[in-house]
């Protein structure tokens, strides 16, 4: 949680809460030169690894000594904001064991299925960065444009989709060679998943309030329809028959069948609902407010 300076971990079967993390980290202590004494971050999103070993955790900022210039929402790469961290943390002790210097304003993390790379889109500095798990260390950095968002990766571990929410189009990224391509998915893309069988690209059109499908076949939209006011993150279900929308300025968590994009059911849930994610072991959805709640619905028929 970004204001409060913590990561909160939560039991997905009896709903309890299972730790809370602090962001406090000595850098020095995990390798990082050039620093000294307490820093804090500002935790934005986060993504496990395929062996749920590790717990990979974005910061908006850092705050501490060698900190002075943080970034905010509107911003480009000659601002000069401070460079961020991407946090490990360890899911048997629950603490922080490793730190990654990335670029400006990080926010969504993802993992690749081969636990080979671990992907972070930069807000402000308007690039990607792609950690090695092996290495412990960037080792590519490919530009996006403005305000890189969405990260999703094929299950072959061979192709990222990056959205870039300042432009109109996902960049497909071989992660064998890093060469991109550049798919027009409409303006203001947010958030992306793949159909179970990768042929399908799911994508939020933030300002137009939209998800859409995209054949990964043709290159083109297929399917569009309307959730809701500033549609930002989605997640599908298990069997990919569903997709959880949640809508920022209107409140509300759609839930899309896929096979016709019909809205079969709508709901209010908070105030500035912000994340959503499916957990398919209890067939729940969690729902993330920006003033810091989370509300758990069942999608299932037994509960």
């Amino acid at each position: 949680m970004m204001y409060s300076h913590s990561v909160t971990i939560y039991d997905a079967r009896n709903l309890e809460l299972v730790k809370s993390i602090s962001d406090q980290v000595n850098l020095k202590d995990l390798g990082i030169k050039g620093y000294s004494g307490l820093h804090r971050g500002a935790p934005v999103e986060g993504a496990f690894s395929p062996d749920g070993k590790h717990l990979y955790v974005t910061n908006y900022a850092m705050y501490g000594k060698g900190f002075n210039r943080e970034g905010t929402d509107n911003c480009n790469p000659s601002d000069n904001y401070d460079r961020s961290f991407l946090y490990r943390i360890n899911t048997e002790s629950w603490s922080i064991d490793a730190a990654y210097k990335v670029g400006v304003v990080p926010k969504v993390v993802e993992v690749s299925p081969d636990n080979k790379f671990v992907l972070v889109s930069n807000w402000c500095s308007y690039d990607l960065s792609i950690v090695s798990t092996g290495l412990g260390r960037v080792v590519k950095t490919i530009k996006i444009g403005p305000y890189p968002r969405g990260i999703t990766i094929s299950k072959d571990s061979q192709y990222a989709y990056v959205a870039q929410m300042g432009g109109s189009v996902v960049h497909r990224i071989n992660l064998v060679n890093f060469e991109k391509e550049l798919l027009s998915v409409g303006s203001n893309p947010r958030a992306l998943v793949l159909s179970p069988d990768n042929a399908y690209l799911y994508a939020t059109l933030n300002s137009a309030g939209r998800v859409i499908a995209f054949d990964l076949s043709t290159n083109k939209v297929v399917k569009s329809v309307k959730t809701g006011s500033a549609a930002r993150s989605l997640d599908i279900s298990a069997d990919g028959s569903a997709l959880y929308v949640v809508n920022y300025t209107s409140n509300t968590l759609a839930k899309v069948r896929v096979s016709d994009f019909k809205v079969l059911q709508k709901i209010n849930v908070c105030s500035r609902p912000i994340g959503v994610t499916y957990e398919k072991l209890q067939q729940r959805v969690w729902v993330a407010c920006y003033g810091g709640s989370i509300k758990v619905f069942s999608d299932s028929q037994s509960q």
